[in-house]
C-alpha cells in the first residue's frame, strides 16, 4: 500500500476496532475480527473499502483451501461487521461464502435404533451395560 492508502486504512481499522469496543465484543472476538480485516488488506495489498464482490469472492475461495471452517466463518463475520458498522454497506455473506451442513447425530434413540445397537455388540458385558443405559434413560 502507498501512504496515503495506508493511513487510510489505519484511520478505518480504528474505527472498527471503536465500533467493536462501542458494540460490547469480548476481547477474543474484537481481536479475530481484527484479524480478518488485517488479513484481508493483506492479501490483496489495499484496503478493503475498495474490494468488489469477485475480489471477496476470490479471498474465501483461498482461504477455505488453506484454513479451517471456524477461520473462514470468523472472518466473514469480521468482514461482514467491517462492512456494516465502518463503511456502513450491506454486505450479503450468503451470497459470497456459505459453510458446509454437518449432519449431527440425535441426541436421543429410537428403541429400534437401541436394538440394533444392542445387537450389533457382541460381549455379554457390554449389552448388558447398554441395557442398563437405556433402561436409566
Amino acid at each position: 500500500m502507498n501512504p496515503s492508502e495506508q493511513q487510510r486504512f489505519d484511520c478505518l481499522y480504528q474505527q472498527h476496532l471503536t465500533n467493536l469496543t462501542l458494540q460490547g465484543k469480548r476481547p477474543a472476538t474484537i481481536d479475530a475480527y481484527s484479524r480478518a480485516v488485517r488479513r484481508i488488506s493483506a492479501y490483496f495489498d489495499c484496503c478493503p473499502d475498495k474490494l468488489t464482490t469477485a475480489d471477496l469472492k476470490r479471498y474465501f475461495a483461498d482461504l477455505i483451501a488453506s484454513h479451517s471452517w471456524s477461520t473462514v466463518k470468523l472472518d466473514r463475520n469480521g468482514l461482514q461487521f467491517f462492512y456494516r458498522h465502518v463503511l456502513n454497506q450491506s454486505w450479503q455473506w450468503l451470497n459470497i461464502v456459505k459453510p458446509p451442513q454437518v449432519n449431527h447425530l440425535p441426541d436421543i434413540l429410537t428403541p429400534a435404533e437401541v436394538s440394533i445397537v444392542i445387537s450389533l455388540t457382541h460381549k455379554l458385558r457390554y449389552q448388558v451395560c447398554f441395557l442398563t443405559l437405556y433402561s436409566m434413560g
